[in-house]
């Protein structure tokens, strides 16, 4: 019997010309496995696609509902945020998919996995790191980067195609290279490629709206959460996979969550692309809102830097470390108290605060007022400044002395 290979397999042209490739050039039986971590209508005819370009059979594994308990929710939690501005959402996936691949292949029996993540990206490294971590016996083939692939661009894969009777829905003509999942779609190439362009938003946009083409009245929107996992969007719970969903309809609506950045790859590189994460954004930020009134200011600064040390474990693809795991306990011990309603008002882009209410909040009105209350006594914060300010103090009197030392 021939060894079997697992191929991650999305329906582009890119992995459709894989499958022939893989048979002519190592003899493989090729299985396809499609993760749908929720990019919809983009999975229709993906088996018929597969099995007429040599695959043996194709799996569509569901993974909506694992993506957002177990990779989004903690990353949410962390305020995991990559260089300030992308919200991960091909990077928490890539861990989840990888995962599925190796739990296919043990399944399976296959002695390798293909990915056609190009030698470029970071999605190699995600797969791979996975891989490594999880099946280490498993050997990984990396087509772009296999010195049999020489099919260098999109005119020659389709050609390539053609040639193994292979026709395909496939066009030459350029187009954005775009990722898309349940959180959020990204979008490169095209004008992108030069960051002295802007974006040209009417024709590259497909989750919402400009902000500018939003509607002129904005919309309140409440959510609640318990233990920093969200729970209801205007008084209906929800899975939290639905919850991102009406997320998305709302914050696309009102066009939230767009966001244009040159990002430092992993491999070295800098890239520029334009993300949309209309529900995303809105949950990071909500759920930022109800912290401000539960974590206390150590935990609030310590939560900072491990947040965005997440963000840089998730982003490199090392979610299966002991790293990672770590870090996340930290964050899970923050999340014990984050439970509450926040309240805001979506309008042409932005977020804007309308009331947060936690019965946890540490937040106490007879110590934040200007009037004195029984817990707080004006007076106190004078011996507090000057043991604060003690150090400044005696650095500006030893620097004046030896200044007059100097002087004599």
């Amino acid at each position: 019997m021939k060894e079997k290979v697992i191929l991650a397999y999305s329906g582009g042209l890119d992995t459709t010309a894989i499958i022939p490739w893989l048979k002519e050039n190592f003899d493989y039986e090729v299985i396809c496995v499609c993760a749908d971590c929720g990019q919809g209508e983009e999975l229709d005819g993906l088996e018929e696609r597969a099995i007429s370009c040599g695959a043996s059979k194709l799996y569509i594994e569901d993974l909506t509902d694992e993506f957002c308990d177990d990779y989004i929710v903690p990353c949410v939690q962390a305020h995991a945020v990559y260089e300030n501005k992308y919200l991960l959402g091909t990077s928490m996936a890539r861990p989840l998919i990888a995962k599925r691949l190796v739990e296919i292949a043990r399944k399976e029996g296959a002695t390798a996995i293909c990915h056609g993540a190009t030698g470029k990206g970071n999605d190699q490294i995600r797969f791979e790191l996975t891989i490594k971590a999880l099946a280490p016996d498993i050997k990984i083939i990396a087509a772009w980067r296999n010195e049999k692939w020489t099919l260098d661009s999109r005119e020659a894969e389709i050609e390539y195609c053609k040639q193994h009777g292979i026709n395909l829905p496939f066009s030459a003509d350029t187009s954005y290279s775009r990722d898309r999942n349940l959180w959020h779609i990204s979008h490169e190439g095209l004008e992108l490629e030069d960051p002295a362009n802007e974006p040209n938003y009417k024709h590259l946009l497909v989750l919402g709206n400009r902000p500018e083409d939003a509607p002129d009245e904005g919309e309140y929107v409440t959510m609640t959460f318990e233990k920093g996992v969200p729970k209801s969007v205007n008084d209906k719970e929800m899975k939290v996979s639905d919850i991102i969903r009406e997320l998305n309809r709302l914050g696309a609506k009102h066009g939230i969550g767009i966001i244009d950045i040159v990002e430092n790859r992993v491999v070295g590189m800098k890239s520029r692309g334009v993300y949309e994460t209309p529900g995303g954004t809105i949950l990071y930020e909500a759920h930022q809102q109800l912290e401000e009134l539960i974590l206390d200011r150590d935990t609030t600064t310590m939560k900072l830097d491990m947040g965005n040390k997440f963000a840089q474990i998730v982003y490199e693809g090392k979610w299966f470390t002991p790293l990672r795991e770590a870090v996340q306990a930290f964050i899970e011990k923050t999340q014990e108290y984050v439970t509450g309603e926040v309240k805001f008002k979506l309008y042409k882009g932005n977020i804007i605060k309308a009331g947060t209410t936690s019965p946890y909040s540490l937040y106490n009105e007879s110590i934040a007022s200007f009037t004195t209350g029984d817990l707080y006594d004006h007076h106190d914060a004078e011996g507090f400044i000057n043991l604060f300010g003690l150090s400044l103090k005696v650095r500006a009197m030893k620097h004046a002395e030896a200044e007059k030392n100097k002087n004599k």
